[in-house]
């Protein structure tokens, strides 16, 4: 999986973001539940106030299922308040929409 979303504009923020990003930064509980719903490797770029997530995940991952997952989750809730902060949706996000997943061009086979 391959999403893209905006951070705001902002280098001290963008800063503070990545500070958040760095290994033991997270709050606790969030890297756990991020493989409890089936991703088994994340990682997250970053050019200007743009950044491009790459999620590798078991074959029964659900994006729907980690959502409700997620929902329920009170650590991710808190941390998806404290990240909202720093994240500004796509120009073309539909309403309540943060990371979009992106569709593949091209590949060099």
């Amino acid at each position: 999986f391959c999403l893209a979303l905006d951070l705001v504009d902002d280098a001290a923020l963008i800063a503070e973001y990545e500070n958040w990003h760095k290994p033991g930064q997270q709050l606790p509980g969030i890297p756990e539940s991020i493989s409890a719903a089936g991703i088994l490797q994340m990682e997250i770029y970053r050019t200007g106030n743009r950044l491009f997530m790459i999620m590798e995940t078991t074959d029964d991952f659900d994006p729907a299922e980690k959502a409700a997952m997620d929902a329920a989750n009170p650590a991710v809730e808190q941390w998806e308040k404290l990240m909202w902060k720093f994240q500004q949706p796509l120009p073309w996000a539909k309403e309540g929409e943060k990371w979009i997943p992106m569709t593949k061009i091209f590949q060099l086979t």
